[in-house]
């Protein structure tokens, strides 16, 4: 339900006739204007239970409204309850004693006024409801705008709302124009404001104060002002000092975690490229073994043939001719043979020597590895003296600063001397000395600014240079992670080429052996050819027995030649496995020194990690310095803001000992 139609609700329960005024205003949403509207109390009593009910409106506009006691008293008890009302306008009311009470009550209990406005209500004509007021206003802690403006408020009412500010830390502009505040209540507001640090902007004409303390009132205020401004500046430089350092940190984890990533992706390959190793080399053993086993079933064959031939020139005696021709083949197949052995161990040869280069190649990998590893390391060391050299010159800095500030306290001290002498020498030219102190006071408090901002002026710079080398930081890091990714392109490149160089090995072999089953074919197709002469000549075999005796000599002899052949081919064998056991040693020896390269990478991970933590904790210092140095700042403010009170204090204390500034009139200035 809308706000008129719990009014018109409101109204027919209690038999009362609405005002078309009240409705049309109550139409306009969260603002309602009900100035200069005569509104009786049973109306006001409307109101303010429909107020109570519906927390909408957030402005109450009841000025020149000519309230009676019973209507303001309901009105404002309505409004205690309010959560959403901000400014409430009471200019022109007359409000009385109760109407003052529970303003008091409405500004102890409601916690969402801001803005006040009480022009021409003489509050300051009843002293207990003023008074219930300003101890209303003490406890208030939302109220930031109060207005009153022709309150008749005399010096005692100016010492119970001087208490007030006192206790009160959230108001910041007060109106007491047109009042009878005169020389003791503005003395006791003067007083309050040593202790009020929120109130910005204070009105004070027509109270028949003097004007030097009209002065000194504004100078208080435009110094809380001043330090409410400085102390949003510190928020602010410390929140954005906070958000960098988050943003440091986070950055920091970012290349820690791409640091951790890069090893973790390193160990994979180094793993992937021993594994595709250790593969290579069983492939190669099988290929070995396959050679091995293929010059066995070679020799095999040989000797079943040489037993075949026996059998044919036992039997064949007319085949002299045909044995000579088989020996003559047999003696070109011995020559095949022997050229595909040597080669074999050509092959073997050069195998070996590409496999040195590659061991060759993997070592000087490695040591460049090394070398930037020492250079990164070089790099860091490098850059934690820059951050000592950072370090000194803080300090440095600080000490300056302190020398500075005692510097500062000493003038001040003799300033203060200067003045009191001159106060108690010369009572006749008061007003003169008053305004030379006053003079001095504001050049030194100007000097004091001018230092205030070159040691900003100094500490930004250091937050700079603080910047530059954390940018230098990451431009180093990003220099060694793209070295990295050289690194790894190259090692890439010569997995690829290392495996295609192996592939074409493999191919090779396929080729031998191929070639080995084509000449068995042709073995075994001459075998055959001879078997078929052999059962042609069977009858002819026993008048060349003789001959083939003679034969099997001969072929004895060649059959001894023929084991120390192969006699010898087994020791090259044997050798060749010697060879490759000899190279498994040497890829054994290179892992192990893979290990410790991977050792090593883990070592300078840690200190790496080391080096991060001792930056950490080197900001964290430097946060701390730059806490203490807001600390220092703050003390200093204070403590000027206390010597200008005392300077304050003691000029009225002069003023009014002195025999002139009783009896001036308080319309003119001293």
């Amino acid at each position: 339900m809308d706000l008129r139609s719990t009014y018109l609700n409101l109204c027919r329960e209690s038999n009362l006739d609405p005002q078309e005024p009240v409705l049309s205003q109550l139409q306009r949403g969260p603002r309602l204007d009900l100035s200069g509207l005569s509104l009786s109390s049973e109306t006001c009593s409307m109101l303010s239970r429909t107020l109570h009910k519906n927390h909408v409106i957030t402005e109450l506009l009841l000025s020149n409204c000519m309230l009676s006691e019973e209507g303001a008293t309901a009105l404002l008890t309505g409004l205690i309850g309010s959560t959403s009302l901000k400014v409430l306008d009471l200019k022109g009311n007359n409000l009385r004693a109760t109407g003052a009470e529970v303003l008091g009550r409405l500004l102890a209990q409601n916690n969402s006024l801001s803005r006040l406005i009480l022009e021409w209500n003489a509050l300051g004509l009843w002293g207990d409801a003023f008074s219930l007021f300003c101890e209303g206003l003490a406890s208030n802690s939302s109220l930031k705008q109060l207005d009153l403006r022709n309150n008749q408020i005399n010096p005692q009412g100016a010492s119970e709302l001087s208490q007030a500010l006192r206790r009160n830390s959230s108001l910041e502009m007060l109106d007491l124009r047109w009042n009878n505040i005169g020389l003791l209540g503005g003395r006791s507001i003067l007083e309050a404001l040593q202790k009020n640090k929120s109130l910005i902007q204070l009105e004070m004409a027509g109270n028949n104060i003097p004007s030097d303390i009209v002065r000194v009132l504004e100078k208080s205020t435009a110094h809380n002002s001043e330090q409410q401004s400085a102390m949003r500046e510190n928020r602010s430089r410390t929140q954005v000092l906070s958000k960098e350092i988050q943003i440091l940190k986070e950055e920091k984890g970012r290349q820690y975690l791409s640091l951790m990533e890069t090893i973790d992706r390193q160990r994979d390959e180094m793993g992937r490229s021993n594994r595709c190793t250790s593969v290579q080399l069983a492939q190669l053993q099988e290929s070995l073994n396959e050679r091995t086993s293929a010059v066995t079933s070679l020799t095999a064959k040989l000797q079943m043939t040489e037993a075949a031939l026996a059998l044919s020139e036992q039997k064949n005696t007319n085949l002299a001719a045909l044995l000579s021709q088989t020996k003559s083949e047999k003696e070109q197949i011995w020559e095949k043979h022997n050229r595909e052995k040597k080669k074999d161990l050509d092959d073997s040869v050069l195998k070996e020597s590409k496999l040195l280069k590659e061991i060759q190649t993997l070592t000087s990998n490695n040591v460049q590895l090394r070398n930037k590893v020492e250079e990164v390391e070089l790099k860091c060391r490098s850059q934690q003296q820059h951050i000592f050299e950072l370090k000194q010159q803080l300090t440095n800095n600080t000490a300056e600063l302190r020398i500075r500030l005692s510097q500062a306290e000493e003038r001040l001290e003799k300033e203060k001397m200067y003045s009191k002498q001159a106060l108690e020498n010369q009572n006749s030219l008061h007003h003169k000395e008053v305004e030379n102190v006053n003079h001095h006071f504001e050049e030194s408090e100007r000097a004091l600014q001018e230092r205030i901002f070159k040691l900003e002026a100094q500490r930004i710079q250091l937050e700079e240079e603080v910047s530059q080398a954390k940018a230098l930081c990451a431009n180093e890091r990003a220099q060694a992670q793209e070295e990295l990714g050289r690194v790894r392109a190259q090692l890439r490149l010569e997995e690829r080429e290392q495996v295609s160089s192996l592939k074409e090995k493999l191919s090779s072999l396929r080729c031998s052996l191929q070639e080995a089953q084509l000449h068995s074919s042709q073995q075994k197709d001459l075998i055959s050819e001879l078997q078929a002469r052999s059962s042609q000549h069977s009858l002819e075999v026993d008048t060349q027995r003789r001959r083939i005796e003679d034969l099997q000599q001969e072929l004895s002899g060649k059959e001894q030649e023929k084991v120390a052949e192969v006699n010898k081919v087994r020791v090259e064998l044997q050798e060749q496995i010697g060879r490759l056991e000899t190279e498994r040693a040497a890829q054994t020896g290179l892992k192990e020194k893979i290990g410790a390269l991977e050792r090593e990478m883990k070592v300078q991970s840690s200190n790496h990690r080391e080096a991060l933590r001792d930056k950490d904790s080197e900001i964290s210092l430097l946060l701390e310095k730059v806490r203490l140095r807001d600390v220092q700042i703050q003390r200093i403010t204070e403590a000027e803001a206390q010597r200008a009170s005392y300077l304050q204090s003691a000029i009225l204390t002069y003023v009014q000992g002195s025999p002139l500034g009783n009896f001036s009139s308080p319309n003119k200035p001293l």
